[in-house]
C-alpha cells in the first residue's frame, strides 16, 4: 500500500500509519481502475441492458428498409369437390390443386422512403444512447473505486490517530502519577480516545459498505483497488478554457446527438404526413397454376391452367376526412417541439459543462490549500508537543493539534479523489469521455 507520511518530524506517527496500512494490504493482487472497469462492462446490469436495447434498435431500424424493397409470396392449396346432379344423373368427386407466386416492387412511395430515412436516424439515436450508458458506467465505476480508497484512507487515518491519542493518554497518566500534570489531562485524553474509537467503528462500517457497492458493480467478491501514488501530480485541465469545452459539447455530446436525431425524425414525419396526399405506384407480377387431375364438374378430362400477370398499380387518395391535413399540422407542431428540445439540450449540456469545469478548478485549488494546511498542521502539532513537554501547553492543545492534522490529511486525500473524478465528470458533461481517459488515472496509481 501507499506510504502517506514521509516527514522525519512525524516518525512515530508515520510508523503507526504504515503499520495500519500494511495490515490492510490485500492478500490477493490488487486491480487498477481499467481492470475493474472492464469487469463492470461485462457484469453491470444497467450497461448490459443498454447494450441489448442498442442491438434491438439496430434491428428495428433495419425493418424500415422493408418498405422500399420488393416483396414476394407463395401460396399453395388443395381441395376436393363432391358433385351431384339428378338430370342427367351424375355423382362424382374431383380434386383441385392450386399454386400462385406474387411479387411487388414499390416504384413511388414517398411515405416508405421517409420511414427508411427515419430508420437511419434511429441508428444514430441508438448509438448515442449506448455511448451515454458507457460514459455513465465509467463515472459510476470510478466513483465506486475512489469511494473505497477514500474509506480505506479514512479508516487508516482514524486508526493512526487512535494510536497517537493512545500514546498521549498513556503519557498523561504517567505524568499524573508522578505529579507533573492534573487528572484533567488524563480525562481529556480518555474522552478523545473514546471519540476516536467511535469514529473507527463508523469508518470500518463505511469501508465495508463501499466495498460491497464496488463488488456488486464489477462482479467480484473481493475487489481490491490500487491506491494513488503519494505525493501525486494531478493532471492539469487541458484545454484550460471553459468555452472550448462547451464548444466541443455542441456537436458530440450524446444528449445533443439524440435531440438532433429526434429533430430529423420529426422532419421526416412531416414528409410521411404529406405523403398522404400523394399517389403510390407499384410494379406487380403474379404467376398462378390450377390443376384438376380428375377433371371438373363440366369435364372428366385432366387439365391444367397457367396464368401470368404483370402490371402497374396506381393508388391516388382523394379524400380522407381531413385526416391528412390534421396529421400534417400535428407533425409540424412536433417538429417545433423537437427543435426546442434540441436547443434545451444544448443549453443544459453547456451549463453542466461549465459547472463541471469550475468544479475541477475549485477542487485543484482546494488540493493546493490543503497541502499547505497539512504542512501547517504538522508544524502546529510539533510545536504543541514541544510546548507540552516544557509545560507551556496543556494536553488538550496536543490532542486538538493531532485531530486537526488527521482531519486535514483526510480532507486532502478526499480532495485529490474528487479532482480525478471531477475530470471524468467534466468529460462526461461535454460528451468526450471514453474508456481511454482511464489510462491517465491508471498511471497515477500504485504499480
Amino acid at each position: 500500500m501507499k506510504t502517506l507520511f514521509k516527514k522525519p518530524a512525524l516518525l512515530p506517527l508515520s510508523l503507526a500509519l504504515s503499520a495500519v496500512l500494511a495490515a490492510f494490504a490485500p492478500a490477493v493482487q490488487a486491480q487498477n481502475l481499467v481492470e475493474l472497469y472492464r469487469s463492470a462492462r461485462e457484469y453491470d446490469a444497467s450497461y448490459q441492458s443498454a447494450r441489448s436495447l442498442y442491438e434491438a434498435n439496430l434491428a428495428k431500424a433495419e425493418q424500415a428498409k422493408a418498405g422500399i424493397l420488393p416483396t414476394a409470396g407463395l401460396s399453395l392449396g388443395a381441395s376436393r369437390t363432391n358433385f351431384e346432379n339428378n338430370n342427367p344423373v351424375a355423382d362424382r368427386s374431383f380434386p383441385t390443386q392450386t399454386g400462385s407466386l406474387n411479387a411487388s416492387q414499390p416504384l413511388y412511395r414517398p411515405g416508405n422512403w421517409a420511414t427508411y430515412e427515419q430508420g437511419k436516424q434511429q441508428v444514430v439515436l441508438s448509438k448515442a444512447q449506448l455511448e451515454a450508458a458507457e460514459q455513465d458506467l465509467i463515472v459510476r465505476t470510478s466513483q465506486a473505486y475512489f469511494d473505497v480508497l477514500a474509506a480505506q484512507d479514512t479508516l487508516a487515518f482514524v486508526r493512526a490517530q487512535k494510536a497517537a491519542v493512545g500514546e498521549q493518554l498513556a503519557s498523561a497518566k504517567r505524568n499524573f502519577e508522578v505529579g507533573t500534570s492534573t487528572i484533567t489531562d488524563s480525562r481529556e485524553a480518555q474522552a478523545r480516545f473514546d471519540l476516536v474509537t467511535a469514529q473507527e467503528i463508523a469508518a470500518e462500517n463505511d469501508l465495508r459498505v463501499k466495498k460491497i457497492a464496488l463488488d456488486q458493480l464489477v462482479g467480484k467478491t473481493d475487489a481490491q483497488p490500487k491506491g494513488l501514488l503519494v505525493p501525486v501530480e494531478l493532471p492539469p485541465l487541458v484545454p484550460a478554457d471553459v468555452n472550448t469545452w462547451v464548444r466541443q459539447s455542441e456537436d458530440i455530446h450524446p444528449t445533443v446527438r439524440q435531440a438532433q436525431a429526434n429533430l430529423e425524425v420529426a422532419k421526416l414525419e412531416i414528409d410521411k404526413a404529406e405523403a398522404g396526399h400523394k399517389p403510390t405506384l407499384d410494379l406487380t407480377a403474379s404467376y398462378g397454376v390450377q390443376r384438376n387431375p380428375q377433371g371438373s364438374a363440366t369435364s372428366p378430362l385432366d387439365y391444367r391452367t397457367n396464368s401470368t400477370t404483370v402490371g402497374l398499380a396506381l393508388n391516388l387518395p382523394l379524400f380522407a376526412g381531413f385526416a391528412t391535413q390534421n396529421r400534417i399540422r400535428e407533425t409540424l407542431s412536433l417538429e417545433e417541439k423537437a427543435r426546442t428540445d434540441l436547443e434545451g439540450a444544448k443549453r443544459g449540456v453547456a451549463l453542466s459543462t461549465r459547472t463541471a469545469y469550475f468544479g475541477v478548478l475549485s477542487g485543484q485549488g482546494q488540493v493546493k490549500a490543503l497541502e499547505a494546511a497539512e504542512a501547517s498542521s504538522q508544524s502546529a502539532l510539533d510545536a504543541n508537543k514541544l510546548g507540552y513537554q516544557v509545560g507551556v501547553r496543556i494536553n488538550i492543545d496536543v490532542l486538538n493539534a493531532q485531530s486537526q492534522l488527521f482531519q486535514t490529511k483526510r480532507d486532502l486525500a478526499q480532495a485529490r479523489y474528487n479532482v480525478l473524478i471531477g475530470g471524468l465528470k467534466l468529460r462526461q458533461a461535454n460528451g468526450t469521455l471514453t474508456p481511454e481517459d482511464l489510462l491517465l488515472i491508471n498511471s497515477l496509481l500504485v504499480r
